[in-house]
């Protein structure tokens, strides 16, 4: 690999960050509330005051890991407070034992609660990310609060508090989720990282995460992992659902599983962790105008999703992040030659050098859908200041073999 390549790809990096910080500082922070706003036009204007409860989590995770990388600075660590702080008084529903609220308005009164504990498992790593900086007990009992919730509803240990039932009934169709073991996953490698005391216990359950993503989501002879499988793996592919794959989400799982792989020094899991990123690279990617497709049916089949077209902004941040990780890890030119590929796209089409930050979503050539959004109620800084920071930080250590 060329090495000044990288160079100027690292500068590139590095620029957007700063620019993608101070974006979210300058328009997304609720300065009377408390919290961030994520619903930001492209100027970053708000137009909407509803509050996304897990991008409450998101953004307070990612202040505090901004730190943690680059060295504490007073106006990261006040955003990262001001959402945990804001999660507190207003997230958290106090007749559901711990489950939290998926939307809020700005004052944090409740709108919305959904089954799905996304939510809380945000509000466990910006937690333990922040108790990794502050080492204030308050915030870990918090982190593995929420962690031990969301680990005995994944394996139905106990019903859900929210009493909203499956989305299916279960005597007609039940399944896994290939959501709860990788999401779970990357929890677990933030908890962690930040308390020692509990490392036994974190590596047998991020053992068993690991175990079912390979047993019961990637299926080789597919050349997929699905999103969606019987509670024994077996793909059900007599119906759409059944046969989505979200290539993204799925890039997004084999770096948690490179990182696990590299803890473990498991070689056989990072084998297949890059076999799972090849998959969905080379079937995902739109040859006809380049970029990733948000859903494609593993037979090739019509998807039921409108936007499966689209090109959205996060799983080319996660292909950044994942084939720079199998590049450093491996050497293989393959990985590089991914990396530079989607960084090219992304400049082109994502990036807005004029307001900063990066659009969200494009139509199918590439074009942003107008109006065009920063942010949503799934948009917040979150995938992008991940993705720059975390390819800034390998690049460091690709450029000083």
């Amino acid at each position: 690999m060329d090495k000044q390549k990288l160079i100027e790809a690292q500068k590139w990096i590095k620029k957007e960050l700063d620019v993608c910080a101070d974006f979210w500082l300058k328009n997304g922070m609720d300065r009377e509330n408390g919290g961030v706003y994520t619903c930001l036009d492209r100027k970053g204007e708000v137009y909407s005051t509803d509050k996304s409860v897990w991008m409450q989590g998101r953004c307070a995770w990612t202040f505090a890991h901004l730190c943690r990388l680059y060295g504490k600075r007073d106006e990261w660590m006040e955003a990262s407070k001001s959402c945990l702080d804001f999660m507190e008084k207003h997230c958290i529903n106090p007749d559901a034992d711990g489950r939290m609220y998926f939307t809020v308005t700005a004052e944090g009164k409740p709108l919305r609660q959904r089954r799905y504990c996304f939510s809380e498992g945000f509000y466990a790593i910006a937690n333990a990310e922040y108790y990794g900086l502050t080492e204030e007990k308050v915030y870990i009992d918090r982190a593995r609060k929420a962690y031990e919730l969301i680990y005995k509803l994944n394996n139905g240990l106990i019903a859900d508090p929210t009493g909203l039932g499956p989305k299916t009934i279960p005597e007609t169709r039940t399944g896994r989720a290939l959501a709860d073991p990788m999401i779970f996953l990357n929890i677990i490698s933030v908890l962690r990282r930040v308390d020692p005391e509990h490392r036994e216990e974190y590596d047998k359950r991020s053992a068993e995460c690991t175990e079912a993503i390979f047993k019961y989501h990637y299926h080789p002879e597919l050349k997929c992992t699905l999103e969606s499988v019987a509670l024994d793996g077996t793909p059900e592919l007599w119906y759409t659902a059944g046969r989505v794959v979200n290539p993204g989400h799925d890039i997004e799982c084999s770096w948690f599983l490179m990182e696990e792989a590299n803890y473990r020094k498991d070689e056989e899991i990072h084998k297949t962790a890059e076999q799972i990123f090849r998959n969905a690279i080379e079937a995902g990617w739109d040859n006809t105008y380049g970029g990733l497709l948000y859903f494609i049916d593993c037979l090739g089949k019509p998807t039921e999703a409108y936007e499966h077209d689209m090109k959205l902004w996060w799983p080319h941040d996660e292909i950044m992040i994942a084939s720079l990780m199998a590049y450093r890890d491996t050497g293989d030119e393959y990985y590089a030659d991914w990396f530079f590929k989607t960084l090219d796209y992304c400049k082109e089409h994502f990036a807005d050098p004029e307001y900063g930050e990066w659009y969200g979503y494009l139509r199918r050539d590439g074009l942003p859908t107008e109006p065009s959004t920063k942010g949503s109620t799934f948009k917040g800084p979150f995938h992008l200041p991940r993705m720059l920071s975390m390819t800034d930080k390998m690049l460091d250590e690709i450029l000083s073999k």
